[in-house]
């Protein structure tokens, strides 16, 4: 059985407690977080920490913070030569200090604390410096997850800038839609078999393939009328930006 503590309590971290919890091959023996209310409910409340120097030796200490803090967290870590990783998709490997062997379980996922999620579908990405260090953040993640990848730093910085498009700016477009919506008396609710239907597209095509639209058809007399009717000239920004793109991928291919 592998020992592991969850140094923090947001999302993901808090995520990460309830998913541990369920599982026979991991034992979750300590999680810190500066607050012990906020995890108390997830854990016994014996197994919270709130000092640093009370956590123990265990096979990988987690480190699920906001980026920034990731490199001062590891700094204060009392201990040496054991096995710490961050889970940030953004910031490389040696942000966790080298006084401690570094390495990276990073779940590419959008988490919410009031959504539940299913964690065998969520691809983990691990990086480690050593093999055998390696092997522990593989048997970790597979008691957890179907879908494994080795990724290094550079490697897990493209995939989260691609993840930051695909769906952090998708939602904000949804945002968009849905203020569209208000100020001409609609109900977002008619737009969402739409966003489920594109959603379920691309599992089975590649993008282009299921790229669709004006732009796409290159309609110039619905594009400049679609165009005239926003009013908001943040709205007509965004619009113009993404059917230019829409159009100049066209001729690429």
């Amino acid at each position: 059985m592998i020992r592991v503590s969850i140094i923090g309590s947001g999302n993901v971290a808090q995520h990460l407690i309830q998913v541990f919890s369920k599982v026979t091959d991991i034992e979750l023996v300590q999680v810190f977080s500066r607050t012990k209310e906020s995890v108390s409910h997830l854990i016994p409340i014996d197994k919270i920490t709130s000092n640093f120097s009370e956590l123990k030796a265990v096979d990988l200490t987690i480190i699920a913070v906001t980026d920034d803090a990731i490199a001062s967290v590891s700094e204060q870590l009392s201990f040496q030569n054991q096995f710490v990783v961050h889970t940030s998709g953004s910031v490389s490997i040696n942000a966790i200090d080298s006084k401690n062997r570094q390495g990276v379980f990073y779940p590419l996922q959008t988490f919410s604390k009031s959504k539940e999620v299913d964690f065998k579908i969520i691809p983990i990405c691990l990086e480690a410096k050593n093999e055998k260090d390696f092997q522990t953040l593989e048997t970790v993640a597979k008691s957890i997850s179907n879908v494994i990848y080795k990724v290094d730093s550079e490697q897990r910085k493209a995939l989260h800038i691609a993840a930051v498009f695909v769906s952090n700016f998708v939602n904000h477009l949804y945002q968009i839609g849905n203020d569209i919506c208000i100020e001409n008396d609609l109900s977002f609710d008619i737009l969402k078999p739409l966003i489920q239907e594109t959603a379920n597209k691309i599992l089975r095509l590649s993008p282009n393939e299921a790229q669709t639209g004006p732009a796409k058809r290159k309609d110039t007399q619905v594009i400049n009328a679609q165009l005239n009717f926003l009013k908001n000239d943040n709205q007509k920004e965004i619009y113009k930006l993404l059917t230019k793109s829409i159009i100049d991928n066209g001729k690429k291919l």
